[in-house]
């Protein structure tokens, strides 16, 4: 349902997309994951027909982008970064204006406005004005606005940003609804456990070209390390605890913050923490707590862009 080949996109000096190439599968999430300046909102407004790319083609639903505009327009609903809503107009107003200005009948404005209102648990806010609505009433507004024209294709640029954690599950639930549906979804963000909960396939961008992509587990596959967490007691020196294990790391080990503990990079294997723990017993050295976690995005993030910002 979408294709991109070889797309540019510079401003100036500034290259936004310097070739990225995407395919999403019909009925599936495609999570865009990168830092700020990476592209994705660059790439998300090229296939919404907002931005003519300077060199490479795409495809939505099956029509160029670039050529055929209007097509695409019909078949896509967006829900950008920042709710575009009249303040001043009740929510309901909002959609059936909306839902106008896209040609659609008055009486079948009327009606897919109260039925969005309902499905996106805002009948009891429809007739305030939006201006009194919460952040998370926004958004859902806003996605409402963006479904009015039942489209096949879904761009979700940051839909959560800015959130409060129970409007952010919410939006995630009728999110994953949409696709159960049929929707094809390609949804950008910067919050690693939204791509790890919504994407059938992760695309890691990173200076306007992918980088890395495929399912979640897939790309934690590529961590190739587990992290294994050592709490110790307090009379035990980090530094000879950590000397004793030495053999067993795969990369720089790191102290607990807040605990008297280390946590070291591993290659998982059958027996390990039994194995560690005799050894640390045998040293004269009391193990409070023990564990290993298999890799996470956060690990598959850091490797590809860098850090991850506090």
């Amino acid at each position: 349902m979408i294709e991109a080949h070889g797309l540019t996109k510079s401003f100036g000096p500034a290259r936004a997309l310097a070739g990225l190439d995407l395919a999403v599968p019909a009925g599936t999430t495609m999570c865009l994951l990168g830092p700020n300046g990476a592209g994705k909102t660059t790439a998300v407004r090229v296939l919404t027909t907002l931005l003519r790319p300077d060199a490479g083609w795409a495809r939505v639903a099956g029509y160029d982008v670039a050529t055929d505009g209007a097509d695409v327009r019909r078949r896509i609903g967006m829900s950008g970064q920042y709710a575009s809503l009249d303040e001043c107009l009740t929510g309901r107003a909002n959609l059936v204006m909306i839902a106008r200005l896209s040609r659609i009948a008055k009486r079948k404005a009327r009606c897919r406005a109260a039925a969005l209102l309902a499905a996106l648990d805002l009948e009891q806010a429809a007739d305030r004005p939006v201006r009194t609505y919460s952040g998370g009433m926004r958004r859902r507004l806003d996605l409402a606005a963006s479904l009015l024209g039942q489209p096949s294709v879904l761009f979700l640029d940051e839909p959560t940003t800015g959130l409060d954690p129970r409007s952010r599950l919410t939006l995630w639930g009728i999110i994953g609804d949409l696709v159960a549906m049929g929707t094809t979804l390609l949804l950008t963000t910067q919050y690693l456990d939204e791509a790890d909960r919504l994407a059938d396939r992760i695309c890691v961008i990173n200076g306007g070209r992918v980088t890395a992509q495929g399912s979640p587990a897939e790309l934690k596959a590529r961590a190739g390390t587990s992290l294994l967490r050592l709490t110790v007691s307090a009379t035990v020196s980090l530094a000879r605890a950590a000397e004793e294990i030495s053999e067993y790391a795969a990369g720089p080990v790191r102290r607990l913050a807040g605990q008297h503990g280390l946590e070291i990079p591993v290659v998982q294997r059958p027996g390990l923490v039994t194995e560690i723990v005799r050894l640390l017993d045998a040293a004269g050295i009391d193990v409070d707590d023990i564990a290993v976690r298999p890799p996470s995005l956060d690990d598959v993030f850091a490797s590809l862009t860098g850090p991850v910002a506090a």
